[in-house]
């Protein structure tokens, strides 16, 4: 006797069951993938969320410089002082923690530091002097040196086939327009806010320590390995590819990130020197406008050739300089803000040919070492001719250091174009992926 599930009916049933479990097979790893890319994608718009964060908290500072100077007392060279603390410590940072994360994780080094600069947002909103608030800077640029790395390289890691070059210029465009936010934001507080000097600072210590216990749940983008204390040790190893870039195109990143120097710790004097009568917003806008344009910039460039936009970042210097100039001779804030947003579009231009140019052609393990020597460079031009400049504004005036300043920013834009030049005429590209 046959049983109840032979012959034509257990045929029938068991192709039932094939097609259900084939279904299921099929569709299953489809469904994975579609929820890992998800995943990558709130974990990529996380991290770019990261980046701008915490270059909206180095900038917002600048709009509140001229007031912690009437209620303090600060010169200008206590202000760049204040100013050259985060950058130091920043660089510090990016020296000794730059790898840290190909170490630990991208996970737990990135979530650490968040927590740091949330505490160091509550240190500027207590801070009652310079001492005190240059004590927070420096925790300040500790943790952004740290964040910075590890977040930078997680967008790396994240890099999509499909997208090329969206994860280089996320990590060009997020940090000018993290700026930009942070100096709106800060002016707009300063105009409306009944404590300016606190609300801003609260109200980003919230933001990191939501940002960190975000970055908690996401997976992790790095393969841990031995070697997180010996890879402690300043140092800066650039594969060849990247050494070539930056001798190239050094000059020119230190040409806009000294400009971006000068507008956001002197920027806001300036503007008061050449429009006493101006109001105290007007004053924070002037790195608004470079921030802003410089964001505006890198969007728009993103697709053009970056050894082009180099040149063109080098080319808006010369006349950016003069026309800033021109506000101390009778034009007054708008021939500075017009001089702000052709320093702006240099910044952004050289920043993001720079960073392509230096990642494009870079192995995994390469990427994060890389990425902090760039910020290293990138740093110290932003912060030593800004404290030289303080002193000098103590010594000799605002006006005389402002002319000397945009004398030395158009020849280091001069001497750029050259060595592009130099560059192209022996037919050697900045960087080809043969230099690995």
């Amino acid at each position: 006797m046959p049983g109840p599930l032979s012959g034509p009916a257990s045929g029938a049933m068991s192709g039932a069951m094939s097609g259900v479990t084939s279904g299921t097979s099929a569709h299953c790893p489809l469904r994975a993938g579609r929820a890992h890319r998800r995943n990558r994608a709130a974990t990529f718009a996380l991290d770019a969320s990261v980046l701008v964060a915490l270059l909206a908290a180095s900038s917002a500072p600048t709009p509140l410089y001229p007031l912690y100077q009437d209620r303090w007392g600060l010169s200008a060279l206590a202000v760049t002082v204040v100013f050259a603390a985060y950058s130091l410590a920043l660089l510090s940072a990016l020296l000794t923690t730059g790898v840290l994360s190909d170490h630990l994780g991208r996970r737990p080094v990135l979530a650490g530091a968040l927590l740091a600069e949330a505490a160091s947002m509550l240190l500027l909103a207590s801070a009652d002097g310079a001492g005190p608030l240059t004590a927070a800077r420096l925790l300040q640029g500790a943790a952004t040196g740290v964040a910075t790395s590890a977040a930078g390289a997680a967008l790396l890691d994240l890099t999509d086939p499909r997208r090329p070059g969206r994860s280089a210029l996320t990590n060009t465009i997020a940090p000018v327009a993290g700026m930009a936010a942070g100096v709106l934001g800060s002016t707009l507080l300063v105009r409306f806010a009944p404590a300016p000097t606190v609300t801003v600072y609260v109200l980003l210590a919230a933001l990191f320590a939501a940002q960190a216990i975000a970055v908690a749940f996401t997976a992790e983008t790095a393969r841990r390995h031995p070697g997180a204390l010996r890879s402690l040790r300043p140092r800066l190893a650039l594969p060849l590819a990247a050494r070539r870039t930056l001798l190239t195109t050094g000059t020119a990143v230190v040409a806009v990130w000294a400009l971006g120097g000068f507008y956001s710790s002197l920027g806001p004097a300036l503007v008061r020197l050449v429009a006493p009568g101006a109001p105290q917003a007007a004053r924070g806008l002037v790195f608004f406008t470079l921030s802003a344009t410089a964001t505006l910039t890198v969007w728009a460039l993103r697709h053009a050739d970056p050894r082009a936009t180099v040149t063109v970042g080098c080319l808006a210097v010369l006349p950016a300089a003069p026309l800033t100039l021109a506000g101390l001779h009778g034009v007054g804030a708008p021939a500075v803000y017009g001089g702000a947003a052709l320093a702006g579009l240099a910044f952004g231009a050289v920043s993001q040919g720079t960073l392509r140019l230096l990642l494009a052609p870079l192995a995994e393990r390469d990427r994060a070492a890389t990425l902090a020597a760039y910020y290293v460079l990138s740093y110290l031009s932003m912060s030593l001719p800004a404290i030289a400049a303080g002193a000098a504004t103590r010594q000799y005036g605002l006006g005389a250091t402002s002319h000397a300043y945009a004398a030395v920013a158009a020849l280091l834009a001069v001497a750029a174009l050259a060595a592009l030049a130099v560059s192209r005429r022996l037919g050697r590209p900045a960087a080809t992926s043969s230099d690995r």
